[in-house]
């Protein structure tokens, strides 16, 4: 499979396409105005602890207190301790060692010692109590006013802050490791016997005693010296880690992930991809110096793309990508799926299009089955997570029914976010759970529509300020004039010239132009329209 990494940065974003075989696969988005979150690592302070739904609240400096479940704390603030089996990695524990997290040696001041002391000296009848069904009772080492240290795990959606454990982990380019664990993981998709022995052996001989790692596909055939930097460089980020700890209050931020391209970079580029295309030097730069220090031999697929048409455009992305925030999406017979959100779920109705089998069945199955790989497809390029609840047309054999189930399952295994897949149920429906880590595309580029009270969702101002970017760079690659009016909604010119060093202002220094601004009641809020000065022209569509 030709698989490519194409990234794009303009001044109000960063976006990274994923395509397989020269279509769209995956899809990220970073803004100014949606921090990412996850990966970051936080010293909170327990807000309150509310035992009916077996959570705490804690202060991490956000807009919302961080939900932190007692299933995400880790063994070390348990009266009972318990190791887990992570679902996505083959975990050992370092049994030759004896280590367990109570025998952890540490420094009174360290960040060690502040996850492993006791709120407090008292008796202990008053902490929280968590039911799991492998051990029973355990009670949990966590009061109000304490401090804990937490790590993002899930970004903020609708009115619901960021989720949180306190099982911390630092990914690097090989392993990821676990200050507060001492279990060795490998990962599954390292096949070969010989080779997982030798990266367990490799981690039990590194790492310092009660510290752990998680073992990354992409160690397969590193050598010893590229592993022990990826090592070393995670165990120098905690010793800065506990360095801050020392010298914070919380809540304070003691470390924060990777921006979007260099994270994507370090995750997903592997030997199954063939190039990476940028379009920003600065980005070229930062990825090119970060491979040189954890995978010199991956520089070769690294390409700075200098074209004069925009890059998703050349490579056709801007217009599946089009697709992503429509309601309604085409499939090749004619029929449809549309996708709608709800506050619980989100809800794919398949619609039939034009009969082209003389049999109603035969035309349902065929309807159907082009729609599994669409669902599929919208669901990873939307980010879709949550409830999922997919409403096929019905069809009266069982065994079209149960192969509808089997190639959903097939479709949805590509997907990298863990995935559950019920049967179809009598009335035709099929249910999927998917987990949830950011904030899906439409919650990330889209915002309340002033117009319609929240009832509606509109293009948000940034991703149109980055469209009219795209129409800038399109009309200066094209174009000799110097002279533009620019006719856009009141609320959007508001945007646009706010600040002392406004938007526009950035726009016109980088694309060598003079623009006009022009309000206008009858220009869609989502909307822009670009007129010559010079010819007194509408010349949107010329450019476009």
């Amino acid at each position: 499979m030709n698989k490519k990494i194409i990234i794009n940065s303009t001044l109000n974003e960063v976006r990274v396409a994923i395509t397989e075989n020269e279509r769209l696969a995956e899809f990220f988005i970073e803004l100014p105005d949606k921090e990412r979150y996850v990966g970051n690592i936080y010293l909170g302070k327990v807000n309150r602890i509310v035992q009916g739904i077996n959570a705490a609240f804690i202060n991490v400096g956000l807009n919302h207190d961080a939900f932190l479940h007692f299933s995400d704390i880790d063994e070390s603030m348990e009266n009972d301790f318990l190791v887990e089996e992570d679902e996505d990695e083959d975990i050992y524990e370092d049994k030759n060692s004896g280590k367990n997290s109570d025998t952890r040696k540490f420094d009174s001041g360290s960040a060690i010692a502040l996850r492993r002391a006791s709120p407090n000296t008292g008796d202990d009848k008053d902490r929280p109590v968590f039911v799991t069904k492998k051990s029973g009772k355990i009670k949990i080492n966590l009061e109000p006013n304490q401090d804990v240290i937490v790590q993002v795990v899930r970004e903020a959606y609708g009115h619901k802050g960021v989720k949180v454990t306190t099982k911390i982990a630092l990914p690097g380019r090989y392993v990821v490791l676990l200050p507060f664990d001492n279990i060795v993981g490998v990962s599954r998709k390292i096949y070969s016997y010989q080779e997982r022995r030798r990266l367990r052996q490799m981690a039990r001989k590194v790492l310092p005693e009660g510290f752990g790692c998680i073992i990354r596909t992409a160690s397969a055939g590193r050598s010893d010296e590229e592993l022990r930097n990826d090592w070393q460089e995670l165990l120098d980020k905690w010793k800065e880690i506990e360095t801050k700890v020392q010298r914070s209050r919380p809540p304070a931020l003691l470390h924060q992930d990777m921006q979007l391209a260099t994270s994507v970079i370090r995750d997903l580029l592997g030997k199954d991809i063939t190039k990476v295309i940028i379009d920003s030097k600065k980005l070229y730069k930062e990825i090119v110096n970060y491979l040189k220090r954890t995978s010199p031999e991956q520089i070769d697929k690294v390409q700075l793309y200098t074209g004069t048409k925009p890059i998703f455009d050349t490579f056709g992305i801007e217009n599946e990508l089009a697709t992503t925030y429509k309601r309604k999406v085409q499939l090749p017979s004619g029929g449809s799926i549309v996708v709608d959100q709800t506050e619980a779920m989100i809800v794919i109705d398949v619609n039939s299009g034009r009969a082209t089998e003389k049999e109603q069945e035969k035309n349902a199955a065929k309807t159907n089955f082009e729609a599994i790989k669409e669902i599929a497809r919208q669901i990873r390029l939307r980010d879709i997570a949550g409830m999922i609840i997919i409403d096929f047309i019905d069809m009266a054999k069982e065994s079209n029914r149960k192969k509808i189930f089997n190639d959903m399952k097939r479709e949805l295994a590509k997907d990298r976010a863990k995935t559950v897949v019920y049967p179809v149920t009598q009335l035709g429906l099929i249910q999927i759970t998917r987990q949830r880590v950011n904030q899906n595309i439409s919650e990330k580029t889209s915002e309340s529509c002033p117009m319609c009270n929240g009832t509606g969702r509109v293009t948000s101002k940034v991703v149109l300020l980055n469209s009219i970017e795209r129409w800038l760079k399109n009309f200066r690659s094209r174009s000799r004039e110097f002279r533009l009016i620019l006719q856009v909604h009141p609320n959007v010119a508001e945007y646009l010239t706010d600040g002392t060093i406004s938007r526009l202002s950035r726009l016109m220094i980088k694309y060598f132009v003079k623009i006009k601004v022009q309000q206008s009641q009858h220009v869609q809020i989502d909307n822009f329209r670009f007129y010559s000065a010079r010819r007194q022209k509408d010349i949107t569509g010329e450019y476009s």
